[in-house]
């Protein structure tokens, strides 16, 4: 009986979608209202999206501080309100084309721990208000940004072609992508914002044994469930 199943379920979550419209997808498909999740990805990014089933959603809180990995695409040359797709682009510093030298040395700032400060448009709060709900009321005047030391324990280019440069990062818990994608473009003097983002691991699950929510459909939740850890 699919109500009566407990366990994880890996999803490859779509762009478009938010976390938690994944989360009313499964409910919808499992018939049962006890579904969670571990770790949110923003609407534009895609992969990895761990569900909890019933019982399942008990172990979900200790695979949200789980080392995670990432591929990620960052545009150089522009700014975002957001950081990322999402925001009001702004064209940055003219003429600053970065060579592979400058930007090897750039990332190698970042490895290791770095302080970080949070996007604007993010849910840490302050003062008891999220940042992003601040930021959309054009309210945030006096507002110190949080910053957080953040542990970067690989950052490799995967690909660089002016304006794009792909790379692949595997972080601590609480990093910011586009947060990293922004200190990157400011430490290049040009200016960066992310425009795609995957997430390929959560701990030791990785995508590669995710499913599509196309599959779910077809073929219904219970093959793609596993044990709780």
């Amino acid at each position: 009986m699919l109500g009566a199943m407990d366990g994880l379920l890996l999803i490859d979550k779509p762009a478009g979608m938010t976390s938690h419209d994944v989360v009313d997808r499964v409910r919808r498909i499992a018939n049962t209202r006890r579904v969670g999740h571990a770790g949110t990805l923003d609407p534009f990014a895609t992969g990895l999206l761990i569900l909890g089933i019933n019982k399942g959603t008990k172990t979900l809180t200790g695979l949200v501080g789980k080392d995670k990995t990432y591929e990620a695409v960052a545009r150089l040359g522009e700014t975002s309100t957001t950081d990322d797709p999402e925001g009001v682009i702004t064209t940055g510093v003219e003429g600053v084309h970065p060579n592979q030298s400058a930007i090897e040395s750039a990332l190698n700032t970042f490895r290791g721990s770095y302080e970080q400060t949070a996007p604007a448009f993010s849910a840490k709060k302050v003062g008891g208000k999220k940042l992003y709900e601040l930021a959309r009321k054009g309210k945030m005047e006096g507002v110190e940004l949080p910053k957080k030391i953040v542990t970067i324990s690989e950052l490799e280019v995967t690909d660089y072609h002016w304006p794009d440069l792909s790379f692949r990062v595997s972080c601590g818990s609480g990093t910011y992508i586009r947060a990293l994608a922004r200190d990157i473009g400011n430490a290049l003097g040009c200016g960066a914002y992310l425009t795609a983002l995957r997430r390929t691991r959560i701990g030791t699950y990785e995508i590669a044994n995710a499913v599509t929510l196309e599959t779910l459909d077809a073929e219904g939740i219970d093959p793609y469930t596993i044990a709780n850890d």
